[in-house]
């Protein structure tokens, strides 16, 4: 059935396909829609303790596709174990100039410069706020939120919109996740070199631990890393995550680098996903588990798109797997795939 419905979907552009398909989804948070979407999609529970969190399974949504959290209860009942909201801004901001996604149906992939379009956080807040509200409704699911800095926020002064984001979604979030590595905003990744890192994580950290205090709660909070890290910038950013009592790794964000592609679109600028991040990501993990060697727990995502590149990331030694290309291309169902796979 998504065969049928993805070719309608892909006479479309990019852009309005995946509005359209969030727009559905929100109302697939209404009952008894839900409910509909619940015994179409439900997988087996497979639990995993990952930063002091219980996921009922080990596969979540990864950043991106719910930018500004207004799915989150209608995503939920497709079998996910947890959804990442965002990348979140602390004001709102409409990212990079149209177009800026492009499908490249041959090689199973896509290309988006988005640069952070986000409704900022005050709205964020609010939608979630609602969805949190009445405890007897809240979804049985872990949720993250991804946060970024704004584009003309210097990155002299981004520590400055990460405390604000961290403050203002410590309590609505089970983790947030540091986003330092998306390549669709100028200078971003930068943030993640040695020293610049270090001085972002350290205030977030010491902010981290009086917002637990306040809250009576934890707060995990994670860093995602771009896959077109050296060796020595990975073995820095390594170090300071583990220096700075980060709860875990995000590996990997979209790539700049170009493998051989045979889409029209290839030569479009802005990050890589799907298939051709396949290779590259499984590198960058195996590069994590091997320096990280279990001090923090890793998420991964890229070129995941069936149960066998989950099992594989899994058996690598990730903790938890991430995934937002392959729903474009194999549909809602690929998450029960995974968890039935497992």
């Amino acid at each position: 059935m998504y065969n049928f419905v993805r070719s309608l979907l892909f006479k479309l552009e990019p852009e309005i396909a995946h509005h359209l398909t969030l727009q559905l989804m929100q109302i697939g948070g209404m009952q008894p829609i839900n409910a509909i979407l619940h015994a179409m999609y439900s997988a087996p529970s497979k639990p995993v303790e990952v930063f002091g969190l219980t996921f009922k399974n080990p596969v979540g949504l990864a950043a991106g596709y719910d930018k500004d959290g207004i799915a989150v209860r209608g995503l939920s009942a497709l079998g996910f174990g947890h959804i990442e909201v965002g990348t979140v801004t602390p004001l709102p901001q409409p990212g990079n100039p149209k177009p800026r996604v492009f499908r490249l149906m041959e090689d199973e992939a896509v290309v988006n410069r988005m640069g952070f379009p986000s409704h900022g956080e005050e709205k964020v807040m609010h939608s979630l706020q609602s969805i949190y509200k009445a405890k007897t409704r809240r979804p049985n699911i872990i949720l993250g939120v991804n946060l970024g800095k704004n584009k003309n926020t210097p990155n002299e002064e981004a520590v400055l919109d990460y405390l604000e984001l961290l403050d203002n979604f410590a309590s609505l979030a089970n983790y947030l996740a540091i986003n330092v590595s998306s390549p669709n905003t100028v200078g971003l990744r930068q943030l993640q070199g040695r020293d610049a890192l270090h001085g972002l994580l350290t205030q977030l950290n010491h902010q981290r631990t009086l917002e637990e205090t306040r809250l009576e709660k934890r707060i995990p909070l994670l860093v995602k890393l771009a896959p077109d890290l050296t060796d020595e910038e990975l073995d820095d950013a390594l170090g300071v995550i583990l220096d700075t009592g980060m709860d875990g790794v995000i590996a990997t964000n979209t790539t700049v680098a170009r493998s051989t592609l045979r889409s029209k679109h290839r030569g479009e600028t802005g990050g890589l996903s799907g298939s051709p991040l396949r290779v590259q990501s499984e590198a960058m993990l195996e590069k994590i588990v091997k320096r990280v060697n279990g001090q923090v727990p890793i998420v991964s995502v890229g070129g995941i798109m069936n149960p066998e590149d989950a099992k594989r990331r899994l058996d690598m030694g990730a903790a938890l797997v991430q995934v937002y290309t392959g729903l474009i291309y194999r549909g809602p169902g690929l998450v029960r795939e995974i968890i039935n796979s497992l």
